[in-house]
């Protein structure tokens, strides 16, 4: 299941931006079912408020690479354990329009469902859906914004959309364009 992910094995260059990296953690519950875990961002924070996103953020400055930040970042905002991520591999990196910023998007595999403990300051809540719902082509809808295409989907009455469901999308092999 897992060798479907067209994933490269290396991050990308930066080229000169400024980079940030989020976590995509999978896990296969105890059904059998394959999940992500997303989280909701509180309305107060000072960039992406309200917005459903991976764990993630800008790197500091004892960060090993995107691995290492996206790691950091998933343990202070969900209490992922650094040691319970299996790195697969990176996806395609994510130029973002709001901000000049390069997104590096890390997946990795945890052991099984996580014991999540979100940080009140970061989340206010945790989605975790199945890729097979995220997999249906006819629950995407997409606008196009200032000559970009925007994915939207309803996930649980909120709307996951913009680079995370751009993330979303390439993760699963579905059409970004």
């Amino acid at each position: 299941m897992w060798d479907r992910f067209e994933l490269a094995p290396d991050p990308p260059p930066s080229g000169g931006l400024d980079v940030a990296a989020v976590l995509i953690p999978i896990y296969e519950d105890g059904h059998g079912v394959t999940r992500l875990v997303l989280t909701k961002r509180p309305d107060t924070m000072p960039t992406h408020a309200g917005h459903i996103a991976f764990p993630g953020g800008r790197p500091d400055p004892g960060d090993d690479g995107p691995a290492g930040t996206a790691l950091r970042e998933a343990y202070e905002e969900v209490g992922i354990p650094p040691e319970d991520v299996e790195i697969l591999g990176y996806l395609p990196p994510i130029h973002t329009v709001e901000f000049k910023l390069m997104v590096v998007p890390v997946v990795g595999r945890l052991p099984g469902p996580p014991d999540l403990v979100p940080s009140p300051r970061e989340v206010v809540r945790v989605y975790q859906p199945s890729l097979e719902h995220l997999a249906d082509e006819s629950r995407w809808r997409y606008e196009d914004w200032n000559g970009h295409r925007v994915w939207f989907y309803d996930l649980e009455g909120d709307v996951l959309w913009g680079a995370t469901a751009l993330m979303t999308r390439r993760l699963l092999g579905l059409s970004a364009y």
